[in-house]
């Protein structure tokens, strides 16, 4: 079912944020982790390749809030959003309202543009001053003032505390934490739940908890590995066509690209989500509990070796995988004749869509 109204455009404008966002936190988040991977002690170093990776990436971390404020006032106002966008994500950033007081400010700066040029008439002949003075200058010290004084303070505080919470968890309930984010990672193959799950420990990450981001890997990774290990106990669960589609799958799986099992998924979309769900779940409590941490949002297996504590995330990842592929084993009907003519996999109704092209691979 399709959105409408004013929460489609919220999430419209939120997207294209993320959109431009990114980009920048791969980058800055990749050249961080080559940089400590190049440079073991690279925080105490002064100079040398590590160490000029490393505060290259960290000036590209300083710079993803006022990117996604940015990209909202952008999405709303277009180009005249950019500059007053750019400097409300620096205010954010100062008064630590992290990444969730960026996107309001975003949407702050992108309507009092539009509401500025409605509403503030200058001559004809000073109109050229509009788009280079009046709305700039007037949009940043209005939007600025409020968030400084008002707009910007339960953000802030909102940030403190949810960060506060996450770093002071104790064993039993980082499980819990980390169990819920890594069934949400997959519960949907890439879809809204996995989205919001994504949006979440990215702007956790910007402002240095990298947990979440592991658990992010195991959900989205699970499940393709999970079904592969379920069709290797129990081939007589599997349509051919559903084996030939694991031949795909399981590689995209590698490169954290979850979309592959929903061909497979489509015949029995509750035993598998299901399945699924209870593998991740263990895996992101187990990543959460040791400690295990990425610096960057995306690259799958080929971006483990950056993490913190790599082979327990990869201990993790097996033990989730081998519950998914068991749980499933156990639970899956035996393909029937009737099975092995379901040629339609994939299809969009099934999942929910009302168009396969409405499939997009999860990037976030």
């Amino acid at each position: 079912m399709k959105e409408h109204g004013v929460l489609a455009l919220i999430k419209k404008h939120i997207l294209t944020a993320i959109g431009y966002m990114i980009p920048l936190v791969v980058a800055a988040g990749l050249c961080m982790a080559l940089g400590q991977f190049i440079d073991g002690d690279v925080r105490n170093s002064t100079s040398g390749i590590g160490y000029f990776l490393y505060k290259a990436g960290g000036f590209g971390m300083s710079a993803v809030v006022p990117v996604i404020t940015a990209g909202v006032a952008y999405s709303i106002a277009d180009r005249p959003g950019i500059a007053p966008g750019l400097i409300l994500g620096f205010i954010c950033t100062e008064i630590k309202a992290g990444f969730i007081g960026g996107i309001v400010a975003g949407f702050l700066v992108g309507y009092l543009i539009l509401a500025i040029k409605k509403y503030v008439k200058l001559p004809q002949a000073m109109q050229g001053l509009m788009p280079v003075m009046v709305i700039p200058v007037l949009s940043t010290a209005v939007a600025g003032i409020l968030m400084f004084t008002v707009v910007g303070q339960p953000f802030a505080w909102l940030q403190v505390t949810l960060t506060s919470a996450i770093s002071s968890l104790q064993s039993g309930s980082k499980f819990v934490f980390g169990a819920v984010l890594g069934g949400m990672a997959c519960f949907d193959f890439g879809g809204p739940v996995n989205k919001t799950m994504s949006t979440f420990v990215n702007g956790l990450m910007v402002d240095g908890i990298i947990e979440p981001e592991a658990v992010k890997f195991a959900g989205s990774m699970i499940p393709p590995f999970g079904i592969a290990i379920s069709c290797l106990l129990t081939r007589n669960k599997y349509t051919r066509a559903e084996k030939e589609a694991l031949k795909a799958a399981v590689p995209m799986g590698f490169c954290m690209i979850t979309e592959g099992v929903i061909p497979i998924a489509a015949r029995d979309l509750i035993r598998v989500v299901f399945a699924c769900v209870c593998g991740s779940a263990v895996a992101g409590g187990l990543s959460m509990t040791w400690g295990c941490g990425s610096p960057v949002p995306h690259g799958g297996m080929l971006s483990v070796p950056l993490f913190t504590n790599p082979v327990k995330f990869c201990i993790a990842l097996a033990i989730g995988s081998v519950i998914t592929g068991v749980i499933l084993s156990v639970i899956k009907k035996k393909v029937t004749e009737e099975d092995e003519d379901f040629e339609d996999l994939g299809s969009a109704l099934d999942m929910g869509v009302s168009n396969a092209d409405d499939i997009k691979i999860e990037t976030i």
